[in-house]
């Protein structure tokens, strides 16, 4: 757990927000810029082949519509980085506001694509407030946690915690969307374990959500209250029992398992790649885009890409050891963790596993939504690494 040591730590950091932008770029982690970087490049490779013949006379427009969103998502990096932690953290309540807002918002105005209720237009773009909330949440979290530092080990903080992170995954579920409500799961636990919430308070919040998952997907169902949409049982019935109906609840996984292997060693390349090419495999570009990948570059290819992944989350976890400062140290934590969680359950739920969620898999899967708020996330990475290897000079 980082601690706060006073009123001098926050003399020295009200000076290191203020230092001048030469320092501030000598101090960013250009190592995670460059891993960031080459994934976003890696990614725009990867849907240049991937969805070369789903528009037809117009085999870039998936690429330039990506390509858009990461110029978008690089201007979103660096007001992040211009932004200190301790404003952030003084705002944690209209951080919180924003973000139930966004997802009321989503009830409102959102139009409904393919049974959900997700995204709302603007202009000729499709804007997802649960990819942004993703980053708002755990901001806010942190924030909450943070100003309770020294009562963290009591139930009321606990609670509070659990209370307000229940409302945006809450509207999230009932859009429903299962897998986002999931990776905001995965960032309440890390917020709540680098904070330093104690363990048996930890185990019994994890005994807790397993007979939650249990009551969904077994007790309430069998007492004839449904949860879940059909379609979402339908794919947790599908994951516990891959051998049935493989022409119908299987289908999707099983061409996904198939395309991952026919890659082999080398891949298939773009045009022999036939799962991705004639459109065996659904949503090629969206929940399956590994499976895509991995069919036309087969395991070296996808071996790079796990590279970068591992190198983007090894210097997440070294800005968690540098922060300045408890409420940094807590952002960056449930970030780092939410990005790995999205990394593991959308590549093994395209190798069968993991059940099927729909959670996008960072930079690569076709969306622009996803690919700014991640860029989002890395600017806020980077505005704790600049001040708490900045205030750690000046403690010297």
């Amino acid at each position: 757990m980082v601690e706060y040591v006073g009123p001098a730590a926050r003399t020295r950091r009200r000076s290191v927000d203020l230092g001048g932008v030469g320092s501030l770029l000598r101090r960013l982690d250009w190592v995670m810029l460059l891993a960031v970087g080459s994934l976003v490049a890696y990614g725009l490779w990867v849907i240049s082949g991937v969805t070369r013949f789903d528009v037809p006379g117009e085999p870039d427009y998936y690429v330039w519509r990506q390509a858009i969103a990461a110029g978008l998502g690089v201007v979103a990096l660096v007001i992040a980085v211009a932004v200190p932690p301790t404003l952030l953290s003084r705002g944690w309540r209209v951080l919180y506001g924003g973000t139930v807002g966004l997802m009321v918002l989503v009830f409102a105005l959102g139009e409904v694509v393919r049974g959900s209720k997700r995204w709302i237009d603007v202009g000729p773009f499709q804007f997802q407030p649960s990819e942004f909330g993703k980053v708002l949440f755990v901001l806010a979290l942190a924030g909450f946690l943070a100003e309770r530092a020294r009562r963290i080990g009591s139930w009321s903080t606990v609670g509070g915690a659990l209370g307000l992170a229940l409302v945006p995954m809450l509207l999230v579920f009932l859009q429903p969307d299962l897998g986002t409500a999931m990776v905001y799961g995965a960032a309440l636990a890390a917020v709540l374990f680098v904070a330093g919430t104690r363990w048996r308070v930890l185990a019994l919040l994890a005994c807790g959500a397993l007979f939650l998952l249990l009551a969904v997907l077994w007790l309430l169902p069998s007492a004839g209250v449904d949860v879940l949409k059909p379609y979402q049982r339908e794919r947790v019935i599908g994951f516990a029992n891959p051998d049935t109906d493989p022409s119908g609840l299987t289908y999707n996984v099983r061409q996904s398992i198939t395309a991952v292997g026919a890659g082999g060693l080398e891949g298939r390349g773009v045009i022999e790649a036939s799962q991705t090419r004639l459109d065996y495999l659904p949503e090629h570009a969206t929940d399956f885009v590994f499976a895509s990948f991995a069919e036309q570059r087969g395991f070296f290819g996808a071996a790079i890409l796990l590279l970068l992944y591992l190198l983007v989350v090894w210097r997440g976890l070294r800005v968690v050891t540098i922060a300045g400062d408890l409420y940094s140290a807590i952002v960056a934590g449930g970030i780092v963790f939410a990005l790995l969680f999205q990394v593991f359950v959308n590549i093994g739920m395209t190798m069968g596993m993991a059940p099927v969620t729909g959670i996008p898999l960072p930079f690569l899967t076709v969306g622009g939504s996803s690919m700014v708020a991640n860029l989002l996330a890395v600017g806020v990475l980077q505005s704790i690494h600049v001040r708490g290897s900045l205030g750690a000079v000046q403690r010297r």
